[in-house]
């Protein structure tokens, strides 16, 4: 089985509103780059939402997206945080934050009414966000000599490697962005050359 390097997230905020018996949900969608995010942009909203009742939220986080968390916030458990996500599951979008402000209306909606409201606010606002698709990438950095820089950037022109740094000296170094899928191929063109070292950094 092919090891697949590309996810779907979104590359702008956006919002849906969906309304039910003078109950209001907002929903707001982030792009996500990590958990901590999350405690400042719910807090950012409770002070733009002074009245509202509830800030439920669900986010799913990783390339393999299998990291997620949901909050209920004082709705019943189950009717909030879990509709939220289950609309990101269903989407299949990966790094992103969902936060549903609901103003209440008086009226209580039951266990499937504030479902439906918390999966349709949810549903609205990632419609109204650009879907966009990545690759995952590891960060390397190579060391070589001035004698092999030619060969060395033969590779990178070839294979259309994303060179975030460069320092040419005697001795030279390329940080360097590889696509998950590609690694083994790239990495074993620069080491066929004399004197490549490739030390791998991070993820991204």
């Amino acid at each position: 089985m092919l090891f697949d390097d590309r996810y779907s997230t979104i590359s702008n905020n956006s919002e849906g509103i969906y309304r039910d018996k003078g109950s209001k949900f907002i929903a707001y969608a982030y792009p996500l780059n990590s958990e901590s995010e999350v405690k400042n942009l719910v807090a950012i909203l409770r002070t733009e939402h002074p009245k509202a009742r509830h800030f439920c939220w669900a986010y799913r986080l990783g390339q393999d997206r299998n990291t997620f968390r949901i909050n209920d916030d004082g709705e019943p458990s189950g009717t909030a945080g879990r509709p939220i996500l289950n609309s990101l599951l269903s989407a299949d979008l990966t790094n992103i934050l969902v936060v549903v402000v609901r103003y209440f209306g008086g009226t209580l909606l039951g266990v499937p009414g504030l479902i439906n409201a918390y999966k349709s606010a949810t549903i609205e606002a990632l419609g109204a966000a650009e879907r966009i698709e990545r690759t995952v990438n590891d960060r390397y950095l190579i060391s070589f000599s001035y004698l092999h820089m030619n060969e060395v950037m033969r590779v990178i022109k070839d294979e259309q490697i994303t060179v975030h740094a460069q320092n040419f000296n005697e001795d030279c170094e390329l940080i360097i962005e590889i696509r998950k899928s590609k690694l083994n191929q790239i990495l074993s063109r620069l080491e066929q050359i004399k004197k490549v070292k490739a030390t791998y950094m991070n993820t991204l």
